[in-house]
């Protein structure tokens, strides 16, 4: 059976803490799915449980990443390899509510192209997580909100569910950290195209340490914070926006110089 849903889950040495997380998500998604374990290398330490994890459960697959190590390239790794009209991204660390997988993927079947797991609309909560971090992404999903009409407030939340065939055509720039949510929900605001959200309880990690590095990942956050604010682009403008990003990475062709002397 054709899944109707892929899960993406990019992992970097989660080793035994994914197990509690992956028993809750198996559990709470209900519609046909395909979860993808996406790890950078073959000695990740979360691979032994994934591959145990995948002997248990057909739905699970552990996939190595090869576009390039961090969560961008994991996350854009995961996309194009589901089988899904639909992808959900969702972290390893337990701070996502699994049940709420399936009410996201069915708002993209509905129509819309992103569907985010607000913590800063009615009823959404965020609990722990430093301070800092927490205050500047309340800012600018509410900021995002009032000022573009963008359909969430919470649009630097990694646990959004996508259209495929969107992400496909507007293609992925992102690939140093977790700004990919960002990204399309920019993207979708700039394209006119319709984003929604639902209320979610983020509760911070309670084993392993975070990845998430602030300095590291806060310029290509107000990167597309700014792009949010621009006229419209049809999604071939877009498409052709992120082809010439990739080229532009491409090593150039050495070029061979004859010797006439």
């Amino acid at each position: 059976m054709k899944p109707r849903v892929t899960v993406v889950i990019p992992v970097y040495n989660e080793g035994d803490a994914i197990l509690p997380h992956m028993e809750r998500l198996l559990r709470d998604v209900t519609l046909p799915a395909e979860i993808l374990i996406v790890h950078d290398t073959p000695d990740d330490t979360t691979v032994p449980y994934a591959e145990k994890l995948a002997m248990a459960d057909s739905r699970v697959r552990p996939v190595l990443n090869t576009y390039g190590r961090g969560p961008a390239n994991a996350i854009r790794f995961g996309i194009d390899a589901a089988l899904a009209p639909v992808a959900v991204v969702t972290m390893a660390d337990g701070c996502d509510d699994p049940r709420q997988i399936d009410t996201l993927a069915m708002l993209v079947e509905r129509g819309v192209v992103v569907a985010a797991a607000s913590r800063y609309m009615p009823s959404g909560q965020q609990v722990g997580g430093p301070r800092l971090k927490r205050l500047l992404s309340r800012w600018a999903g509410r900021s995002l909100y009032q000022m573009t009409r963008v359909g969430t407030q919470d649009a630097t939340n990694s646990f959004k569910a996508y259209s495929t065939d969107f992400v496909r055509q507007v293609g992925i720039e992102s690939r140093v950290g977790f700004e990919i949510g960002l990204e399309l929900t920019a993207k979708a605001c700039r394209a006119r195209l319709p984003v929604a959200e639902i209320p979610t309880i983020w509760l911070d990690r309670q084993l392993g340490e975070s990845h998430f590095d602030m300095g590291r990942f806060l310029p290509s956050y107000l990167r597309w914070y700014r792009f949010a604010y621009g006229k419209r682009l049809t999604l071939e403008q877009l498409g052709a926006r992120a082809k010439r990003a990739e080229a532009a990475e491409m090593p150039a062709r050495p070029v061979a110089i004859e010797n006439n002397s």
